[in-house]
């Protein structure tokens, strides 16, 4: 990619609920950079420049770009402009797939929040090997899907591999110990697409089962079973499952995959709810497991669905400024592995003072964003991860904008 593209980052889908915040830290944390906003509604790009005017009369000179997610052409023009395009457009199996090919095709360096694995197969399948040839990073999951876990489990390794003499971690678990946030329409929507679509399509169904479902072709197996869906007791407490563990999990295989097996080829890794071994734990974790196979259930069976969906956010809703401010998120990622009789373990620290899916998935887009289209990475091109492609150079923005990426 020349140097002479401007502008460094287009964000698309500036006009929704979370390009919209994306945005605003886009015009706090860019400071020097060529952006630009882009989305289908000229008037509707108007009104967050006119809102992002009122922060910081700077931002009156950004380009507004009109493209549509269905018309390559409109998107061509923007995508050959620009380094790195950056898109909240979601459900992206429904409006992703030509933005991906636009930017695999033109070597522009991509990062959006999808956590959808049936998308991700896809574009791995058709663009991967496009996107190696013109050098383009095309890296998926930039959000709270999958960001902390994908660096917290490098951690975990880096830190394993400075207590053991270089041997990495035999098995990484992500443990969520607390969580407040709210939910947006968009994200709402995704998931209720994907739930059509693997009602539809068993191959769908396939690869939200295959734990190793985003792994290069010929490399999808290993150690780990099924996504477990109950409730587990253990001498310290109880687990749950975590919802995003999901799609997480998958991310983190790749990044094995991708990096030679770096983690090893029998690396095992899971998500958990961890909850305190008291009757309120208990409870909490039982909650949690009951609830989100009933949820799946009714938003699987089509009359429950319309119900559940009638009282659920709508696209372009989410969490007030408030909400967002009260919102956390703490992880924890411990890694062990076990030499003769020696067991060691670490633990690395994930944590933030905001909204996991939207105020501080808004700040981990937008330094992907601008970690691609700034920092001297020397990852190559191809259908990739967060730390395949920005690794640690993404830690160092992260720690810088607030979020606790810390070995213990």
């Amino acid at each position: 990619m020349t140097d002479t593209r401007d502008p460094d980052i287009v964000l698309f889908g500036a006009t929704g609920y979370t390009g919209r915040l994306v945005a605003e830290e886009l015009l706090v944390r860019g400071e020097g950079l060529r952006w630009a906003l882009a989305g289908r509604d000229l008037r509707k790009l108007e009104a967050v420049k006119a809102h992002l005017v009122e922060r910081d009369p700077a931002a009156a000179s950004l380009p507004l770009l009109v493209a549509d997610s269905h018309d390559r052409a409109s998107l061509d023009a923007v995508v050959r402009r620009a380094r790195v395009i950056c898109t909240t457009v979601g459900p992206y199996a429904l409006h992703g797939r030509e933005l991906v090919a636009a930017c695999a095709e033109s070597g522009t360096h991509y990062c959006d929040l999808t956590g959808e694995a049936p998308f991700m197969r896809q574009t791995i399948d058709r663009y991967h090997t496009t996107a190696r040839r013109t050098g383009a990073r095309i890296v998926h999951a930039c959000g709270f899907d999958s960001i902390p876990s994908d660096l917290g489990a490098l951690l975990a390794d880096e830190a394993m591999r400075q207590r053991s003499g270089g041997l990495p971690c035999e098995s990484v678990t992500l443990e969520v110990v607390k969580l407040r946030g709210g939910a947006s329409g968009g994200t709402l929507a995704s998931m209720l697409n994907l739930v059509d679509a693997a009602r539809r399509d068993p191959e769908v169904r396939r690869i939200l089962l295959d734990p190793y479902s985003l792994n290069p072709e010929g490399e999808r197996q290993g150690p780990d079973g099924r996504d477990r869906l109950g409730m587990e007791s253990t001498p310290d407490g109880y687990l749950a499952p975590f919802v995003m563990g999901a799609v997480n999990t998958r991310v983190v295989r790749r990044t094995n995959a991708l990096s030679g097996y770096r983690y090893g080829r029998e690396f095992r890794y899971r998500e958990v709810s961890r909850f305190p071994r008291t009757t309120k734990g208990f409870l909490a974790a039982a909650g949690m497991s009951a609830g989100l196979a009933a949820f799946m259930g009714a938003v699987a069976t089509p009359g429950l669905r319309t119900l559940v969906a009638s009282v659920l956010p709508k696209p372009g809703e989410g969490p007030s400024t408030e909400e967002r401010e009260r919102g956390l998120f703490r992880i924890v990622v411990v890694g062990e592995r076990r030499d003769g009789e020696l067991a060691r373990k670490v633990s690395v620290r994930v944590e933030a003072n905001r909204d996991p899916g939207y105020g501080f998935t808004a700040v981990m887009l937008a330094e992907s964003a601008l970690c691609l289209a700034l920092d001297p990475l020397t990852s190559e091109g191809g259908v990739l991860t967060p730390a395949v492609a920005m690794g640690l150079t993404l830690v160092n923005r992260l720690r810088d904008a607030g979020m606790v990426l810390t070995a213990d």
